[in-house]
């Protein structure tokens, strides 16, 4: 539904199809067209990352346990993620949607909204040349949804991507014409439509509710009483409107990495280089966005499945490994009796936000603007390097007498 005294906008949706399936073959063309899966291994507890078009024919899906995916197809190759390889092509295709409009909202590693109402010619003609540029250049497949906003745009991703019949990559394009919104979404079950999750799909099928249209048509007080402000918010998304806009910031909340156990584990050692490894993992991340974090959070999972969650705040923010390790570290001493075994272990840090100004010493001046630049250039490249503890301020040297 578009208003008639406004210019409609041209937002496209694009996802990388099977993304990471797709680089697997980049890096190993021996796996094109047949059954392989990305995830852990089946005797360890592993899950189904992503899978090929050729895997999902036997009934194989994301978040599948592996194992059993084995045996639904006993001939499935099992491939180990590569996840500097998924982000190095990530960043690629960035910059390929950035060459288009500087409105890009990244939503994962392998989906993004662009919004390219400010160009002049049809979605669908940018739809087709992003699609073409990102398959020439890098290789990989991609599908995209054309519509007035994000809302419609994603749904018609979904719609294009399960209308195409092929055993391969679909490279779907699906347009949807401004006016059409509604029309496009009513035959659509509800669950296509954002904040339907599977309890209030339930709740609509309950009271005869199945498609889209259906919401549409369904009395609005109806729905806020039963739904309350989601009710409102169905109603008006089941018709096509959604007014929100592309953000072109992704803003980082937390780094975290965690790691299930083969077996539960009680050994005080085991936990700790786990905890070790981890947080460098978060060290080495948060340097590459350039982002200090204040708050440790250590996540443990028990053998009967509860998780349990404790943070505490750091007295300054740091990037380093050491630091997280430490705080981590208490967190465990205090909250984990030996002995008693665990599931999976967790490291987290979040209320991140970019690094101090450095002191005085350092402080950009403006009539030596290029030198003070390359100076801050080596600077951060010989503290990437060697850590932040590298260069100080003499003002900071301790002079022994």
């Amino acid at each position: 539904m578009v208003d008639a005294g406004l210019q409609p906008r041209k937002i496209l949706h694009l996802d990388l199809d099977a993304f990471f399936c797709a680089v697997e073959e980049l890096l190993d063309p021996a796996l094109k067209n047949k059954p392989f899966a990305v995830g852990g291994s089946p005797d360890h507890r592993g899950v189904v990352a992503s899978c090929s078009y050729a895997a999902r024919k036997y009934g194989i899906h994301s978040a599948m346990p592996m194992a059993r995916a084995v045996r639904l197809c006993p001939e499935l190759i099992i491939r180990r993620h590569h996840f500097g390889d998924y982000m190095k092509l990530s960043d690629q295709v960035r910059e390929i949607m950035n060459s288009y409009s500087s409105m890009v909202q990244p939503i994962s590693i392998d989906e993004a909204f662009l919004d390219l109402s400010h160009l002049p010619d049809d979605g669908v003609v940018y739809a087709r040349n992003l699609q073409k540029d990102i398959r020439n250049n890098l290789g990989l497949p991609a599908s995209l949804g054309v519509a007035t906003n994000k809302l419609v745009a994603k749904v018609a991703t979904n719609v294009g991507k399960a209308s195409v019949k092929t055993d391969g990559y679909p490279f779907a394009i699906q347009v949807v014409p401004p006016g059409e919104e509604a029309a496009f979404l009513a035959p659509l079950p509800t669950d296509a439509l954002w904040g339907v999750g599977p309890k209030t799909a339930e709740k609509l099928a309950a009271i005869g509710i199945h498609t889209v249209g259906e919401i549409a048509h369904f009395p609005l007080a109806e729905l806020e009483r039963m739904l309350g402000q989601n009710g409102t918010d169905l109603h008006y998304r089941s018709l096509g409107i959604d007014n929100s806009s592309v953000h072109i910031s992704y803003e980082t909340k937390s780094v975290s990495h965690e790691n299930t156990f083969a077996r539960d584990t009680h050994d005080e050692k085991v936990l700790r280089v786990n905890i070790k490894e981890m947080s460098q993992s978060i060290a080495d991340r948060l340097r590459d966005l350039e982002l200090f974090g204040s708050t440790v959070k250590l996540k443990l999972r028990w053998s009967d499945f509860t998780t349990f969650t404790r943070q505490r705040t750091l007295p300054e923010p740091t990037d380093e490994a050491k630091e997280i390790e430490s705080m981590a570290l208490q967190l465990l001493k205090t909250h984990w009796k030996p002995g008693r075994k665990v599931r999976l272990i967790g490291v987290g840090v979040s209320k991140l936000r970019p690094p101090s100004k450095q002191l005085n010493l350092w402080a950009w001046n403006p009539r030596t603007f290029e030198k003070q630049e390359r100076l801050e250039s080596a600077i951060k490249t010989l503290q990437k390097r060697y850590g932040k503890v590298a260069l100080h301020p003499a003002s900071e040297l301790k002079v022994e007498n």
